[in-house]
Order: structure tokens, then sequence, then C-alpha cells
């Protein structure tokens, strides 16, 4: 890795083909397994653990790459102040929020509600930048959104019905959208590894406190395989699979790619029926077909708005 390796100019138009919605797609497909394999960790880790731990392990990672590389420091306080709002977004706000809304909800009933996140990521993007995606675009994000959570449902644990964990997992849908949108601008000035890097560094003294806090509280007593869940969401759902998703989203348009999200629920409940045993219907896939499509047209929109840069 370089100090250029992952930072990118941001494209004005979203093509088909486009590396950004590509990039993009590699993320969520990482991402995808996060919320089936946070439910598999919590059952031998506190949800505490699992949200601070993770984050202790990728900043161990982080600060090491930062330093074999010899990367520059962020060199303004207002770079520095954009990164806490995104270590307090996907550092910190989204595994928290998750670990502990999974500890009373089915893996397939978080996909329904976190099925609304490309929408509030694309929100997000519109009111920190400048871009202005027009009528299609917007009429794709809602169809999406909409057909994501009926596919979700349909695909879950039944029609979608209100739980305590809702607010839990809405609260952490703002927080990765604030973070993702943030996170996808900072990109463009320090690269895509090294933003989450950065990022991780900066919430380390916050992560180490509450993991010594947690393994004091409920010391792990976890099986091999929650250990490994607990693996994946560390060096994968939190570091790795961001170096894609921040590099997709500064190559842009940052709104357009980020419906390429619309793929989470689907690969989600894939993944929750091959690994938890929940329920995949004839009527689920037909719904993930649907969901596919509304995000291919969102990505391929077009739109007379400026670019932020």
């Amino acid at each position: 890795m370089s100090s250029t390796s992952s930072a990118t100019a941001p494209s004005r138009r979203a093509l088909p083909g486009s590396p950004g919605a590509w990039w993009g797609l590699l993320g969520v497909t990482a991402f995808s397994f996060t919320v089936v394999l946070t439910k598999v960790a919590v059952g031998g880790l506190s949800p505490l653990f699992i949200g601070s731990g993770r984050a202790v392990v990728a900043a161990a990672l982080a600060a090491t790459a930062l330093r074999l590389t010899r990367q520059p420091r962020p060199q303004t306080r207002r770079q520095w102040a954009r990164l806490g709002v995104v270590a307090a977004g996907v550092v910190l706000g989204f595994p928290l929020l998750t670990s502990y809304a999974l500890t009373t909800t089915p893996a397939s009933h978080g996909a329904v509600v976190i099925a609304v996140l490309p929408a509030a990521t694309a929100l997000a993007v519109v009111v920190r930048t400048r871009e202005r995606p027009g009528a299609a675009f917007w009429c794709s994000a809602v169809a999406g959104a909409t057909a994501a959570v009926v596919f979700a449902a349909l695909g879950g644990d039944g029609p979608p019905r209100l739980h305590v964990a809702d607010l839990l997992l809405l609260a952490a849908v703002v927080a990765a959208a604030v973070g993702y949108a943030e996170g996808g601008l900072l990109t463009r000035e320090l690269g895509a590894w090294q933003t989450v890097s950065w990022a991780l560094v900066l919430a380390a003294p916050v992560v180490v406190v509450l993991t010594a806090v947690a393994a004091v509280r409920h010391p792990p007593q976890a099986t091999a395989e929650e250990w490994a869940a607990f693996g994946y969401l560390s060096v994968i759902s939190m570091y790795l699979g961001f170096f894609a998703w921040y590099r997709g989203l500064a190559i842009g348009p940052m709104a357009r790619v980020s419906q390429v999200q619309l793929a989470q629920p689907v690969l989600t409940l894939g993944w929750a029926a091959l690994f938890l045993g929940e329920p995949l219907t004839w009527p689920t896939l037909a719904g993930g077909a649907v969901v596919i499509l509304c995000a291919a047209t969102a990505v391929r929109s077009r739109s007379p708005g400026r670019t932020a840069r």
C-alpha cells in the first residue's frame, strides 16, 4: 500500500459499468455477512465486547498498516474532526447498536430495518454535498428501499412488527449513513484505507476501555465458531470491507453508488438461510430480483446536479 493507492478522483457521471459501483458492490458483499455473523457471535460474547472488541482488533491492524507504510498524519483540525464523525458512525455507533439489537431479534428482522440504509445514505450525501440526483434516481431509491423492506420481511420472520430493538437498528442506520457519507468525501483527500485506518486509531482509546469493561463484566465464553465470527467482524466488516466501500463512494457519484447497498439485504437473507437456517422462499427470491433491478436503475440514473469534491 502507498499513500495514494486508495485515493481516487470523483467521477462526474454514473456509467453502467462504473468502477465506483463495482468497488461498492465488493464492499457490500463483505458487509452482507455482518448481521448474520453478529447473530452468531452474540451466542457466547456480550454485545459490548463484540461492538467494541472488533474495533480494537481493527485498530491494531490499522495502526500497523499506517506505521509500516509511513502514512502522513491528517494535516488539519477539520480533517481530524471529520474523522471523528466517521469513527462515531461506523466504528462506534453501527457496531455497538446492531450488536445490542441482535441479542433480541433475528438476523432476518435486522435486515428488514437495515434495508433502508441505502436511502438514508443517499439523503446524508445530499445534505453533506452538492450532489443533486434527479427524479429518476429518487424514484428508484424509494422503490428500492420499499422493495428491500418487503423482500426482507417475506424472507424473515413474517410481516414487519415493531420490536424494541428496531429503535437501536434505526439509530445504527443513521450512524452508518452519516459515517459513510463523510468517509466517502474524506477518502478523496486521504485515501480509502487511510481514512478508515485513521478513524479506527482515533477511536482506539474509547474502544479499548469499553472492551476491557465488557471482558470484566461478562468474561468471553465463546465457541470456536463464535470466535471465528468475531474474527470476520473484526478484520473484514470493521476494516478491509471499508477499503472497497469508501473507494467506491469516492469514485462516485456517491448518492448513486450508495444504492448498491440495496443488494445487502438480499445477500444477508441468503447467508441467514444458509448459516442460521432461517426461512427462504420463492417469493423472497422474486423480491430479491426486484431489489437488484431497483439498485441497477438507481446506479445508472443520470443527473444534472454537480458532484462535490
